[in-house]
């Protein structure tokens, strides 16, 4: 298996607009980010992925993006940009950036020119069609932020594509201008001396040409079959590759909903030419019992996802490079998804999943906050959701909708994206230390409980367990390379599974539940060192009862 430092880095995701306030308008920003890398460097992480920072409206957060070569007013300048990036440098941490270009804001001036006439130079940088008739879109399909996936255009009475928000139209790559202006740009991020790119829904820049009718879920067709992994995507990729990406020494990772091991062999293989690893969110989007679309209170059953992870393990492996994480920016909080917030077992729970995930083969992500164990926020009322796929959501189905609220509320807060979004909590003062002014989103009211300055005084916190595993990473090539096996698959309670590489074994245990379990450790590692275990059990006896959420590895 080809080495690379992508492979052996563990990366850490920072969504600016909560993490740190250098200026007390309540807003993160690139300063508030260049004072924090210290306690990243501590932490022990290699690569930054940095959600956009560019010049953008906020209709989405910064997903929505009017100038690719300029900074957010409230993120500061391109100057604290440089200096930023200098810092991080100056630690050993590289940068990778956001790359946003299945779509720009309608306020980017391409647009801003394409609506204006059908014969405008810039027209074609868009995906425009008539309607069927004065009153109906070109098709039924739906957007992912709710709505119609058109948006009717009076200037020229045409509608155009947005699989997003309809401030965020989407681009049409189809076009080689719009290809060159992209790979210019990208170009011109990699000379300044950035380490990579992250690229949002990339497996939605090719579109077929055909744009039928998509199959009815909840209230609109489903336009993933059209849009998705389409036609050109693969051929687009790997001319970006040559056009750009093979010319630095950087990272790629392409965010690839929907994508199959057989597609993330395509995108990320060893000798594809296109991607480094793409993002699969299976585990995290799973098709289960859920009540209204992606909105459900339902729990990932582990069986399931045993299942799910163990497939990404061994069919990728020695064939393509996975990426590991629990959450991002566009999840809920790990801890809250997958362990267990209640506040007796939230640390045990938080230290065991990054047990599970960070000793698994693949490049691990750290959303931040995670290293704190951080949780889901308590909502009360919609009028303290920020994210606008929350907003329409709860107005799609409940306002307007025929679902009431008592139905949609735990179906809502438990899978907001505004759960990730609340400020880091870096201490027990107010709003937590992330802000001297009014934050834009409500910090959540355990700060006092959960902050940066008490877990990275504790040895035994959250935070210094996950720089344990950092650590570990970077002692045992095994980490980074072994082969991959599970054990006890059918189990519900118990996620097992063996790492093997060069005549060296791990033995990875982790209780999922919040009970006693009895487990009997494999012959070949009875009395072998424990590298790490959240509960510091002894090990050196075959037949043990598992603590709730304790995890362990033996390595032989």
């Amino acid at each position: 298996m080809k080495r690379a430092w992508w492979k052996e880095a563990v990366i850490y995701q920072i969504y600016p607009r909560s993490f740190m306030d250098s200026n007390g308008d309540g807003i993160g920003d690139l300063k508030g980010i260049t004072s924090k890398l210290d306690y990243l460097q501590y932490l022990g992480i290699d690569v930054i992925w940095l959600s956009p920072v560019y010049k953008s409206p906020n209709d989405d957060n910064g997903y929505d993006i009017s100038d690719y070569q300029d900074i957010m007013d409230e993120f500061g300048t391109m100057e604290d940009f440089d200096e930023m990036l200098a810092a991080a440098h100056e630690r050993g941490i590289r940068i990778v950036m956001d790359l946003v270009v299945n779509h720009t804001s309608d306020e980017h001036r391409w647009f801003v020119e394409s609506r204006k006439s059908k014969d405008n130079p810039y027209r074609d940088y868009y995906i425009w069609h008539a309607g069927r008739d004065a009153q109906t879109p070109p098709n039924n399909w739906g957007s992912c932020f709710s709505g119609p996936a058109w948006q009717y255009d009076e200037e020229t009475d045409m509608y155009y594509l947005h699989l997003f928000s309809k401030k965020q139209p989407d681009l049409n790559w189809d076009n080689p201008k719009v290809r060159k202006e992209v790979f210019d740009m990208m170009t011109w991020w990699c000379d300044k001396g950035i380490d990579g790119f992250r690229m949002d829904v990339i497996s939605m820049i090719s579109k077929t040409e055909e744009m039928p009718d998509g199959e009815v879920h909840g209230l609109y067709g489903d336009f993933s079959p059209y849009c998705v992994h389409g036609p050109n995507v693969h051929r687009y990729l790997r001319e970006m590759n040559e056009k750009v990406l093979s010319r630095y020494d950087i990272m790629t990772v392409g965010e690839t909903s929907g994508v199959t091991t057989e597609q993330a062999k395509q995108y990320a293989g060893e000798d594809t030419h296109e991607l480094n690893m793409v993002f699969q969110f299976e585990h995290v989007e799973w098709d289960g019992p859920g009540k209204y679309g992606k909105w459900t209170d339902e729990r990932l059953p582990l069986t399931t996802l045993k299942k799910i992870m163990s497939r990404w393990q061994t069919e990728l492996y020695g064939k393509a490079w996975n990426s590991l994480f629990w959450d991002n920016h566009d999840q809920p909080r790990a801890v809250s998804s997958f362990g267990d917030d209640r506040p007796q077992y939230r640390e045990a729970s938080a230290k065991m999943l990054a047990t599970c995930l960070h000793m698994q083969q693949g490049t691990p992500y750290i959303y931040q906050g995670e290293e704190l164990g951080m949780t889901n926020y308590p909502f009360q009322n919609p009028a303290e959701f920020r994210d606008i796929e929350s907003i329409n959501a709860y107005r799609e189905w409940c306002i307007d909708g025929p679902v009431s609220h008592e139905d949609f509320w735990p179906c809502i807060i438990f899978k907001s994206r505004d759960n990730a979004r609340t400020p880091v909590q870096w201490d027990t003062s107010e709003h937590a230390g992330f802000t001297t002014g009014t934050p834009w989103i409500a910090v959540n009211p355990n700060y006092r409980e959960i902050n940066a300055r008490a877990e990275t005084a504790d040895p035994d916190s959250v935070f210094h367990y996950y720089k344990k595993l950092i650590g570990l990473r970077k002692e045992h090539p095994i980490i980074v390379y072994g082969k991959y096996e599970p054990l006890l698959e059918d189990s519900e309670e118990l996620f097992v599974y063996t790492r093997t590489l060069d005549g060296e074994k791990l033995l990875v245990v982790c209780s999922f539940c919040d009970h006693e379990t009895s487990f009997t450790i494999p012959d070949p590692f009875v009395g072998a060192p424990c590298i790490i275990s959240n509960m510091g059990n002894n090990y050196d006896s075959a037949q043990m009862t598992l603590k709730p959420y304790e995890a362990f590895v033996l390595k032989k």
